[in-house]
């Protein structure tokens, strides 16, 4: 059981850290700064507890949310240590704005699933059943967005959203609480909801998947916990806590 006093998760916009930084706990532990796709919130709690154990005094903090604004935000110098994403072509806007200090990694891989509410009112079995229903997927900007309208092209599907979201855990929000009739998100982001949704598979989702990305940004000021970070992701260690929360391997 992780100790209370490193419990310090942020779920925040990126560049909102900065001022952050000012209002902390005044605590001397040493912090290292992770910015993440909103897919890996749960797995990456559980990878923290286990770095922060090994490694005493250290404090984790992560910011969550869309792979590509996260990207766009670490090449205009936003604070932060690691940046992981959920597709190559978001951690490409990282390399190429030359925000990375080193190599990406990949570690991962995931893929999406359709998901109903738990009384599926709306009656839906399947992708073919999404036309006239009230159904919602990411915006065409980021990786599961992107991944969505590649699986409806590969099954003929021509049905339009009723909204497209800001990121993977807005899409089961809609549909968990039944707001939506139905809403494309990540297999893993499926388990952490339970009960609360009925998951339909996608044709060929199995063979269309999102490769994970992680790297050391050029910001990094961790003093070495950001490679040791992306060294603890890809270990052993790390794969089975992310094997366990349903990702393919890398």
């Amino acid at each position: 059981m992780r100790r209370p006093r490193h419990r310090n998760l942020l779920v925040i916009p990126f560049l909102a850290l900065l001022g952050l930084t000012a209002c902390s706990s005044g605590t001397d532990d040493t912090e290292l700064t992770v910015a993440a796709a909103a897919s890996l919130t749960e797995p990456f709690q559980l990878l923290e507890a286990a770095f922060e154990e090994q490694n005493e005094g250290v404090n984790v903090r992560f910011s969550f949310g869309s792979s590509t604004t996260l990207a766009e935000q670490a090449t205009q110098g936003a604070p932060g240590d690691v940046l992981a994403t959920a597709d190559e072509e978001s951690m490409q806007v990282a390399e190429t704005g030359k925000a990375l200090a080193a190599d990406p990694v990949r570690f991962a891989t995931n893929r999406l699933v359709l998901v109903v509410p738990a009384d599926n009112p709306a009656g839906i079995t399947g992708i073919d059943d999404l036309a006239g229903s009230d159904w919602v997927r990411c915006d065409d900007k980021i990786p599961c967005g992107r991944l969505a309208v590649t699986l409806l092209a590969d099954n003929q599907t021509a049905a339009s959203p009723s909204s497209k979201e800001i990121d993977v855990k807005a899409v089961l929000a809609k549909v968990a609480s039944g707001e939506a009739d139905a809403g494309f998100v990540y297999a893993t982001d499926a388990i952490v909801a339970r009960d609360e949704v009925e998951v339909i598979e996608i044709p060929g989702s199995e063979t269309e998947l999102n490769p994970y990305f992680i790297a050391r940004l050029e910001q990094d000021d961790s003093v070495g916990l950001a490679d040791k970070w992306v060294a603890f992701v890809s270990s052993p260690a790390g794969q089975q806590i992310l094997a366990d929360a349903g990702f393919g391997r890398p």
